[in-house]
């Protein structure tokens, strides 16, 4: 920190605290990666997301006032790029974790940017809707934005200091987005095997061995294509996730699903612990999950394309297949079953991908002079 100056050394930025997922996960290590570091953000629902952030320095937008918004945080977007700009920090390095809107919060200090993706809506737009624009009520709305917002998103990545990919799937798309180059830093995958565990009361009579997806719900992730690949099956189904396909997929849920939302972090080991194979049928830009299921010695059918093919060895820490097919995904999940899995090979990869190795370099970053690497 500068002489004469009463700004933070390192302050961290996130785009909306509204969920629970991976990028929330990544902001949960930051800030055991600068303990005391305030934490900028649109929205703050402490219902949401991940209990631990209620303890941390939260600087908020004027819209988290709003209830609505910080419940569904798609409904902000007309005014997400102005409440980002607006978004004053006061520090000499600010570590921005962002899939579109983190990196445009105003700063004079250094900007280090984890990128999760350039915005999904902006430039997948189709993946991230599901289906053409058209059929989604706010597919409209977005295209009718989108040229804007480009705009907005080109100008506020142009000052960004470092940029960091969390998977080469990113790191291609930064360079062909913004023109930029950026270092690859995979995540942590940050599931401690080892800790406590709680008991999910909807699982009391389930014996362990069913499959599992931990996923957000929305058409991207394609978790109606697991539902339907067990379906009139005797395979057992763990869902774990929320999000706006929750009610679309519960309408028609088979006996042998149970899908289950807003569990402890306690509560998701268990269920990890008690799963037999994890399926991830996502178009993931970084595999999480699998090195979260992984540390448990539970191997992963997985989508072959994105960040699975970072994070999953194939026939040693799971089998792949190649479309989002329920057909496909059952002839993975029995290929699962005749493997003969080995557990501590398991582990091992996911302590590969240890929280240690990133915040050791997430503070050399942070400590380094310099801009626009």
């Amino acid at each position: 920190m500068s002489a004469g100056t009463t700004s933070p050394p390192v302050a961290i930025a996130h785009d909306y605290l509204t969920q629970r997922g991976g990028a929330e996960r990544v902001v949960l290590t930051m800030l055991r990666a600068f303990p005391g570091a305030p934490l900028h953000t649109t929205l703050y629902d402490p219902e949401g997301t991940y209990p631990e952030f209620a303890g941390a320095d939260l600087r908020t937008s004027p819209i988290n006032r709003v209830r609505t918004l910080r419940r569904d945080h798609r409904l902000a977007l007309p005014v997400l790029a102005a409440a980002a700009s607006r978004m004053r920090i006061d520090a000499d390095v600010v570590v921005a974790s962002s899939s579109g809107w983190a990196h445009g919060f105003d700063t004079d200090g250094r900007t280090v940017v984890y990128c999760h993706n350039p915005a999904r809506w902006l430039y997948q737009t189709d993946e991230y809707l599901g289906g053409a624009p058209w059929r989604s009520p706010i597919g409209p709305p977005l295209m009718a934005m989108r040229p804007f917002l480009r705009r907005w998103d080109r100008t506020r990545a142009d000052r960004v200091d470092v940029y960091l990919a969390n998977s080469l799937v990113v790191q291609q798309r930064i360079r062909a987005t913004y023109g930029r180059e950026a270092e690859l830093l995979p995540p942590p995958h940050g599931m401690d095997a080892s800790a406590p565990r709680e008991p999910v009361p909807e699982l009391a009579d389930w014996d362990p061995g069913y499959a599992l997806v931990v996923s957000r719900l929305l058409p991207y992730k394609n978790v109606d294509a697991v539902i339907e690949a067990v379906r009139g099956t005797g395979r057992r189904l763990v869902v774990v996730g929320r999000g706006p396909e929750e009610g679309r997929l519960r309408a028609t849920l088979p006996d042998n699903v149970h899908l289950l939302g807003g569990l402890s972090d306690a509560q998701l080991r268990s269920v990890y612990a008690g799963a037999g194979v994890l399926v991830a049928a996502s178009h993931e830009d970084f595999g999480l999950a699998p090195l979260e299921a992984a540390a448990f010695g539970v191997p992963a059918v997985a989508l072959r394309g994105g960040g699975f093919l970072e994070t999953v060895l194939e026939g040693e820490t799971g089998v792949f297949f190649d479309q989002p097919d329920p057909d496909q995904v059952a002839a993975a999940l029995a290929a699962s079953d005749r493997h003969d899995w080995d557990p501590a090979r398991l582990r091992a990869r996911a302590e590969e991908f240890g929280e240690a190795r990133f915040i050791a370099r997430i503070r050399q970053i942070a400590s380094e002079e310099g801009r626009r690497a």
